[in-house]
Order: C-alpha cells, then structure tokens, then sequence
C-alpha cells in the first residue's frame, strides 16, 4: 500500500534508537524526509547516516533534550513546519510512589506530557493551514493498564492522553489528527532497564526475568520495533485521515478489557 506521505518532512523525537528510530525508519521507507532528536549526538548522527544510507530521503539532525525549551528550541529550528511529528521521550525513574517526592513529579509531568503539549502547540496550527498533519505521541500501555512501579509514567502520559483527546476533534476537519500508540513490551533497552529494576529483589538474573515476562505475554514474545514503527507509518498516513483521538495498544493482546 503507498501511504501517499513520500515527500513529506517528519519531525521524529528520541530517534536514535528503540521505537523512535524505528518510527522514523518506516516513515523513511515511505518516502518521508526527516528531522530527529535526542541527547546523545553521537548515536543520533550515526543513526541518520544510516537511514540516509537505506532509503535515500533527507535526513538532519537537532541534538538536544527535547524535555527542555532549549531542546524544543533546537529541533524546531531544524524543523518548524513538519507534516508529521512523532511525540516520543524516555520515561521517568520506577520504584515504590511514595519514594519519589514533588520534584519527581513535576519533572515527569514535564518531560511526559508538558513537552509533548509545547510541541503540538508550536506545529499544529500551521499544519492545519497546510490541510495536512499526523501527531502521533508514543505514550505507554500502562495508561489503560496502570502499574505502580511505573507511577511516575502513569500520572505523567494519562495527562497527555486526556489533552490529546480534548482537542483532536477541533483540528480533524483540517486533516490534522492526533493519535496515542501504547506500547507494552517491545524489545528495547528501555524495556530490559525497567525489568531490571522492578524485580531487583527476585533473585533471578534479567535473562530470567525478561524470559518470564515473554512466557506471560499472549503472543509468547516481545513485539518487534519494526511492528510497531509500521503501525506508526499508517496513522499517519493520507488513509488515517478520519481517525483521530484514538488510543492504539501494541501489547500483544495482554489488555484483558473490551474498551
């Protein structure tokens, strides 16, 4: 299927590597040009140059915290009128909530859900004018399914999930929608990181512990970043016009509920 977006630019966020590079190379594999960010320029430069290398498209690069005003600053410098931009940042530290005080909080809520928001509001009105626009934020299963140990991501993305839908039907009409991907168990480094410290007092090794997870899983594996980079490339593509302010779950089916 041609996603009809070859041509377009994307602004892709934490795409030197997990499922911000892979978001960024399926949109790449469609044609689309890009502009990616993240706070280590070495793997970010490396991963352009290699994207460059596999599908031919215009990729640069705007090294920086995206969670901070002068990251944002950066990357819009680099891209301030992208067609598409995929919202995407690390997520907060794990543990017990009633370790973490108020400047946890506030630093979750604003690398989680405040960052996404300043970008959204700095792109969308333009692509609104331009008749052409696909946010997709990457957020986390644990919105609809919420586990204590990730309290911090919890408060912070349910937060933006509840913005996102509150005005996706405004920019609709203009072909802008805005769209949440909830991932679960997909095999990054930021995965294998978040097991290992929640299960820090099991007594068994990570192998052993990422093992267990994959056994639990309906589908009997981690997903695959390619996975869910396709997934990202359809929504937003010139087909996903008429869905918008949805809640996508690439969980492999561990979601027990209807809605």
């Amino acid at each position: 299927m041609d996603l009809g977006i070859s041509g377009r630019t994307a602004l892709v966020c934490a795409a030197s590597k997990g499922l911000g590079r892979a978001c960024a190379e399926a949109l790449a594999a469609e044609g689309v040009n890009l502009v990616l960010t993240a706070r280590s320029v070495e793997p970010l430069e490396l991963s352009a140059a290699d994207i460059r290398r596999k599908f031919s498209v215009a990729v640069a690069v705007a090294p920086g915290d995206i969670t901070t005003e002068l990251g944002r600053m950066a990357a819009l410098a680099a891209c301030p009128a992208p067609d598409i931009l995929i919202n995407n940042a690390g997520g907060p530290p794990v543990g017990d909530w009633r370790a973490f005080d108020r400047e946890h909080w506030l630093a979750a809520a604003d690398s989680n859900m405040v960052s996404a928001i300043m970008l959204m509001r700095a792109v969308i009105d333009g692509m609104a004018e331009r008749r052409f626009g696909r946010i997709i934020n990457i957020t986390s299963a644990m919105v609809k399914q919420p586990h204590s140990g990730l309290s911090l991501s919890v408060a912070a993305r349910i937060g933006l999930t509840g913005f996102s839908k509150a005005i996706a039907a405004q920019y609709v009409a203009a072909n802008v929608t805005i769209n949440n991907l909830l991932p679960e168990q997909f095999e990054t480094d930021r995965l294998r990181s978040n097991i290992q410290k929640l299960t820090a007092k099991s007594g068994r090794t990570l192998d052993e512990e990422v093992a267990a997870a994959t056994a639990s899983s309906p589908a009997k594996r981690m997903g695959r970043v390619e996975e869910f980079g396709a997934v990202c490339a359809f929504y937003c593509s010139a087909h996903a016009g008429y869905l918008t302010g949805q809640n996508v779950m690439l969980d492999g089916g561990r979601y027990p509920a209807v809605f």
